[in-house]
C-alpha cells in the first residue's frame, strides 16, 4: 500500500491538532485536513464528501463529530474512533450501561426523567452526590449536590432551562477521591501512560485548573483501562478514573476526542506519534479488507442531538 492519506476532521486547530498533524507526517501519512463546516453530505446516496484511507475525527463539536462518523462509515471510510464507539462515549448514560453489561467498576448512578423521581433517587443515594448533563466535557455544567434545598433548586433550574443537556437527570454517588482523579490514555489495546490530576476543588480536569503529573501504569490500572475501553468498543480513548477509599479503582468517564497537551511532559509519552501510528495500522488493515458501500440503519445508534 502507499502512503495512506488520512483527514482529519477539524473545527479549529488545537496545539492537540498541531501535534498530530506533526506526528501523522512523520509516520508517513499523506495529511489532507477537512473543517467539519465545509462539508456537504449526500445522504440518499454513497457519494463520499473527499478521498481518504482512513478519517481521524476531532470536531469540537459532538453532534457535527457522529453524524461525520455515520455518514463516512455509510460510505465506507474508516474512522478513528468509529461511530459505534463515539457515540456510547459521548453520552453518560451509554457510557454507564456500556460498563455496566460486563461489570467494569464504576460510581453508583441513577438516570431519571423527573424532579421528583430525581428527588427520590438523590435521597436514596445519599449526599452529596454529584449531577451531570448526558453529554458535556471540561467538567463544565457539575453541580455537587450536598442537601435537599439544593437539590430542589438546581433541578428546577435544569427542569426550566429545558436544554437537551438539562433534560435528563444523571446523578453519580459522589467518590471522596483524595485531591485527584486519573486519566489513563488507551490505544487499541494498550494502556500508554496515565497522569494525575490534582487539584483542591473537587473537579480536577486540567482545563478547570488542575495540575497533572505522571501516575505509574500499574497492573490494575492497566486492567480496569482495557477492559472499560474494550466495553465502548476500543480505538483512542481517555479513561478518567476515580479512587475509591473501599473499592478500588472506578471508571468515571471515557473520552473520545480527548486533549493530551498537558499530559506529553510528565509521562514521558508521545501521545501523538501512538496515535498517529494507531491511525495509519487502521488504515492499512481496512485496505486489505473489502469494504461494504453502506450500513443498515439498524446497525448503529442514533446520534446525539446536541452541539
Amino acid at each position: 500500500m502507499n502512503a495512506p492519506t488520512v483527514a482529519v476532521l477539524i473545527s479549529r486547530i488545537r496545539v492537540e491538532e498541531k501535534l498530530l498533524f506533526t506526528a501523522l507526517e512523520n509516520a508517513g501519512a499523506r495529511l489532507k485536513i477537512v473543517q467539519d463546516g465545509d462539508l456537504v453530505f449526500h445522504v440518499d446516496n454513497g457519494h463520499r464528501p473527499f478521498a481518504a484511507d482512513v478519517v481521524l475525527e476531532r470536531s469540537l463539536s459532538t453532534s457535527r463529530g457522529l453524524y461525520a462518523l455515520r455518514l463516512l462509515a455509510q460510505v465506507g471510510i474508516p474512522t478513528v474512533n468509529r461511530y459505534d464507539t463515539a457515540v456510547t462515549c459521548a453520552d453518560k448514560v451509554l457510557t454507564s450501561a456500556a460498563l455496566n453489561a460486563v461489570a467494569v467498576p464504576q460510581p453508583r448512578a441513577r438516570v431519571c426523567f423527573d424532579r421528583d423521581s430525581a428527588l427520590t433517587a438523590i435521597a436514596e443515594l445519599g449526599y452529596p452526590v454529584v449531577l451531570k448533563p448526558v453529554v458535556g466535557s471540561w467538567g463544565r455544567l457539575l453541580s455537587r449536590i450536598n442537601d435537599q434545598d439544593a437539590a430542589e433548586a438546581v433541578l428546577e433550574h435544569k427542569a426550566t432551562l429545558g436544554s437537551y443537556q438539562h433534560g435528563i437527570f444523571y446523578i453519580q454517588e459522589y467518590i471522596a477521591k483524595p485531591g485527584r482523579d486519573i486519566r489513563a490514555f488507551v490505544v487499541g489495546d494498550e494502556t500508554l501512560c496515565a497522569i494525575y490530576r490534582n487539584s483542591q476543588h473537587w473537579i480536577t480536569n486540567t482545563a478547570r485548573g488542575g495540575s497533572a503529573e505522571n501516575c505509574p501504569i500499574t497492573p490494575e490500572i492497566d486492567a480496569i483501562c482495557r477492559q472499560a475501553a474494550a466495553a465502548v468498543g476500543g480505538g483512542v480513548l481517555a479513561i478518567d478514573l476515580l479512587e475509591d477509599p473501599q473499592r478500588g479503582l472506578l471508571v468515571n468517564e471515557i473520552n473520545h476526542t480527548m486533549e493530551f497537551r498537558n499530559s506529553i511532559e510528565p509521562t514521558g509519552v508521545d501521545i501523538p506519534a501512538r496515535v498517529a501510528a494507531y491511525v495509519l495500522d487502521v488504515a492499512r488493515t481496512n485496505a486489505t479488507l473489502t469494504l461494504p458501500t453502506s450500513l443498515p440503519v439498524s446497525s448503529v445508534s442514533s446520534p446525539i442531538f446536541h452541539t
